[in-house]
């Protein structure tokens, strides 16, 4: 379950997007857009350390691109070239926020979203002491369930690009960043039958479109 907080962020995460996504390399649009929001979905940190939280946006009439992101309290050792940005949660304070592909605790959360079926976190508040539920703005849903997702560990290598590659110690997965829903070129290969599989539906998107893939070994 993820724990939300009634809190400024400042700068935003959007406004922390629009000055990032402009220098990725699969970005596709305006370089001085807004990005507006199109839908989220979490995973757990077992661990209660690190937040982690895709976000799919869209730049004008560009196509929607997807974000995973990372949120910690302290810098990611050796990752300078994945952080987003940082930003002040008036709540939690300081937070550094990274470009999740290039996090092991988001490959991990991945991974076992994917194998192990468990899907994206149940997002709550807690307001004197009473838990409030907060409906998902999109679902994601897997192709598996029953596997017994492995202990990641390390990531030994990450290529950036549309699809990302991230490969671990134990799995490799792969991220797509341009979601082709509206037609674009974008989205992931077709990995085969063997490949388990994380897809979502977000409000314009009746059709589950396919998100990251565990690959096979």
């Amino acid at each position: 379950m993820a724990l939300l907080h009634r809190a400024e962020i400042r700068p935003t995460k959007l406004a922390l997007l629009a000055a990032w996504l402009p220098g990725r390399r699969w970005y596709s649009g305006p370089a001085d857009g807004e990005p507006v929001l199109v839908g989220a979905y979490r995973f757990d940190d077992p661990a209660g350390e690190v937040g982690i939280e895709t976000m799919l946006v869209r730049v004008d009439a560009g196509p929607v691109h997807q974000v995973p992101l990372t949120y910690r309290g302290a810098p990611l050792a050796d990752a300078d070239e994945w952080l987003v940005g940082t930003t002040r949660h008036s709540v939690l304070g300081p937070r550094w926020v990274y470009d999740a592909c290039g996090d092991p605790v988001y490959a991990a959360a991945l991974a076992t979203a994917i194998l192990a079926g468990t899907g994206q976190a149940q997002e709550y508040f807690e307001t004197d002491g009473v838990r409030e539920t907060r409906e998902p703005s999109m679902t994601v849903t897997t192709t598996t369930g029953s596997a017994v997702a492995p202990v990641v560990g390390g990531l030994r290598q990450v290529r950036d690009g549309d699809p990302t590659h991230i490969g671990t110690d134990t799995v490799d997965l792969v991220v797509a960043r341009r979601l082709p829903g509206d037609g674009s070129v974008g989205g992931l290969p077709d990995d085969g039958p063997a490949a388990a599989t994380l897809t979502g539906r977000w409000p314009g998107q009746s059709t589950p479109m396919p998100l990251a893939r565990v690959l096979p070994r």
